[in-house]
C-alpha cells in the first residue's frame, strides 16, 4: 500500500510540473528509479494509474472529524476544497474532468454529497442529476479559474465592442469591465445552487 502511494505521489508530482500528457508509466517509473514494469503489481495499467490519481486528489476532499452537521456547511465544505485543490494541483486537476470516480476515496466524496442532498430533503430520483450539476458547476469555475479562461474573458471584455455587432456586450460593457472578485463570486455562486437545491427538496428554510 506505501509504494502504491508513492507512486501516485510521483504521478501527481510529475502532473504539476509538466501536465497530465507528461504522464506516463515509464516517467513515473524513471522519478522511482525503477523500471515501468515494476509499477504494475501496483498500480495496474496506466488507466488504472490515471484512476488511482483522480483518488488521491479527491481523497483530499474527505471531511476532518467533527465536520458540521448542517448539509448546506457539508456542501460549502466540500466546494471550497475542491477549489482549492486546483490551486495546489493546477497541472493535475483537469483529470478530474475526463476521468470517472470509480476508486474507493473518490466514491466516499460523492458519497458525502449524496448524503447532503438527501438531509436536505432533495427526492431521491433527484439526487444524481443535483450531485452531477454541483460537481460540474464546481469542477468547471476551479478548472476555468487555474487555466487563465476567466482572466481571457475579462481582457476580451475590456475591448470596445460595437453595439451593432454585440449589442449585449455593449450593453453590459460597464459591468464586464469591472474587477471581479473570484472568491466572493464563487460565494454568491454557492448561494445560488443551494438555492436551487433548497427549491428541489420543497424547503423554506433560510440558509
Amino acid at each position: 500500500m506505501r509504494a502504491k502511494q508513492q507512486i501516485l505521489d510521483e504521478a501527481l508530482a510529475l502532473a504539476d510540473e509538466r501536465g497530465l500528457g507528461a504522464i506516463s508509466m515509464r516517467a513515473v517509473a524513471r522519478r522511482l528509479g525503477l523500471s515501468s514494469m515494476a509499477l504494475y503489481p501496483y498500480v495496474g495499467t496506466k488507466d488504472d494509474l490515471l484512476d488511482g490519481l483522480v483518488g488521491r486528489l479527491l481523497a483530499d476532499l474527505l471531511p476532518e472529524p467533527g465536520a458540521s452537521t448542517d448539509w448546506r456547511e457539508r456542501l460549502r465544505a466540500v466546494a471550497r476544497a475542491a477549489r482549492a485543490l486546483a490551486s495546489a494541483h493546477p497541472g493535475a486537476y483537469p483529470l478530474l474532468m475526463v476521468r470517472p470516480s470509480v476508486t474507493p476515496d473518490a466514491l466516499r466524496v460523492v458519497d458525502l454529497v449524496y448524503a447532503a442532498l438527501l438531509d436536505a430533503g432533495v427526492p431521491e430520483p433527484e439526487v444524481p442529476r443535483l450531485e452531477r450539476m454541483l460537481s460540474t458547476f464546481v469542477l468547471g469555475y476551479a478548472t476555468s479559474e487555474v487555466n487563465g479562461r476567466f482572466a481571457a474573458g475579462r481582457r476580451g471584455a475590456e475591448s470596445a465592442h460595437d453595439p451593432d455587432v454585440l449589442p449585449a456586450h455593449a450593453r453590459l460593457s460597464r459591468w464586464l469591465e469591472d474587477e471581479v472578485d473570484w472568491d466572493a463570486e464563487f460565494e454568491a455562486d454557492l448561494r445560488d445552487l443551494i438555492r436551487l437545491i433548497e427549491a428541489a427538496a420543497g424547503s423554506t428554510v433560510e440558509s
